[in-house]
């Protein structure tokens, strides 16, 4: 697969019931709809990964990661902030560590911070610069997610010749692609 879908709401998790992912990251919810929609994804076997810093009502520290863990037990996390990776890498989850690259201090610096926190996958926004995946796929272990802007075809399969090995995306009409869910 080369599309990890990123859903915003039930209706987009609802287009992924009985395709062939096993996947999805819950954007942008509200902390009141989270265990039912935690729930709901996983009654269809699929892995959550949740991106903390897009929780509404949720205050992103060491605490509310271990409640999270605790009462959810999502298979992974997705967050811009280090301390958060460290501490989900000992909680034994999934670790995606989001930067965003706007220029070469950014990069230098999401370099020495991936370093840092050694997350499982790298979310590298916007996605739509194979030189930075490239680069970053160079100078650090962890493999490399591409996301943000991403909406088109060519611009999948660009990320993916670039080194990303997933690419995420809440365009819809992408997760559905045959060209996409080859491994």
């Amino acid at each position: 697969m080369k599309i990890l879908p990123a859903i915003r709401s039930m209706k987009d998790f609802e287009k992924l019931i009985g395709s062939p992912y096993r996947a999805c990251v819950i954007l942008d919810i509200h902390i009141g709809h989270l265990e039912s929609h935690i729930i709901t994804i996983k009654k269809h076997g699929f892995d959550v990964y949740l991106h903390l810093d897009l929780i509404k009502g949720l205050a992103v520290d060491t605490a509310s990661l271990e409640y999270i863990h605790q009462k959810y037990k999502p298979t992974g996390i997705v967050t811009t902030r280090g301390r958060i990776i460290k501490k989900a890498n000992q909680l034994g989850l999934e670790t995606v560590l989001r930067i965003f690259v706007i220029d070469s201090s950014a990069i230098e610096k999401s370099i020495e911070l991936i370093r840092q926190t050694e997350p499982k996958l790298i979310e590298i926004l916007p996605g739509v610069v194979p030189k930075v995946i490239h680069l970053i796929n160079s100078e650090v272990e962890a493999d490399v997610i591409a996301g943000g802007l991403i909406e088109t075809q060519r611009e999948v399969d660009e990320a993916i010749a670039a080194g990303a090995k997933y690419v995420t995306t809440s365009k819809t009409s992408l997760w559905f692609d045959p060209a996409n869910h080859t491994s």
